[in-house]
């Protein structure tokens, strides 16, 4: 008769590495689907704190702006920004040419953001508070450095249950508002194609606008 194999309770180094196994798997999931369980505020510090990890890092200035463009790319609604800086302008163009409008601005946007943010020297954020009201919601929150600190807010909508930037405001200053001012005097000026033209030289492929402006 074979004895039965008897079972031997887990060493501590083995249930310490299937509990990091097993948190590094929640870590990963929670971040590829943070929209999944996270209130707006728990949303823009998880994509903050990606945000700075990026920045501190030591790789070279343009693999921190391919890094950061993609991680925003799930963050902001830049779509939305691009009607709402058209404003009553939006009718102005035609169908292909709002889509490419749109794709245009969405490179605009980030670039500018991104450029922002890599102009502080390791930023940390502070995080003040939330207001949800009709699925809209209103994130507060600080970057703070060493000799100075500057409020930023971010406006975010529902979709399902992932929460998109619809504007951020540096200092009480939007950015999309300061986009809509632009496109607002360009086009008294110019037409709807020399405005396309001009975006494409910038944002285009191979084009190297990186400012905030048009």
């Amino acid at each position: 008769m074979t004895a039965g194999r008897v079972s031997r309770p887990a060493s501590p180094w083995t249930r310490w590495t299937q509990w990091t196994q097993w948190t590094l798997f929640a870590v990963v999931f929670f971040l590829a689907a943070p929209g999944a369980a996270l209130t707006p505020l728990e949303h823009t510090r998880a994509t903050l704190e990606e945000t700075r990890r990026i920045i501190d890092g030591d790789k070279p200035h343009n693999e921190k702006l391919a890094a950061l463009s993609e991680l925003l790319k799930r963050f902001l609604d830049t779509d939305t920004m691009g009607r709402a800086a058209l404003d009553k302008n939006w009718g102005k163009f035609a169908a292909p040419q709002q889509k490419e409008f749109l794709d245009l601005f969405r490179e605009l946007f980030q670039r500018t953001y991104v450029q922002k943010l890599l102009l502080f020297e390791r930023p940390d954020f502070a995080y003040v508070g939330e207001k949800i009201e009709d699925g809209t919601a209103l994130v507060e929150t600080k970057i703070v450095t060493p000799k100075d600190e500057f409020a930023v807010s971010y406006v975010l909508r529902a979709e399902g249950e992932r929460w998109l930037a619809t504007d951020i405001k540096i200092e009480e200053l939007s950015l999309t508002g300061n986009f809509r001012r632009q496109l607002e005097r360009l086009l008294s000026k110019a037409s709807v194609s020399d405005l396309l033209d001009r975006m494409r030289k910038k944002y285009g492929p191979g084009g190297k606008g990186g400012d905030d402006e048009l």
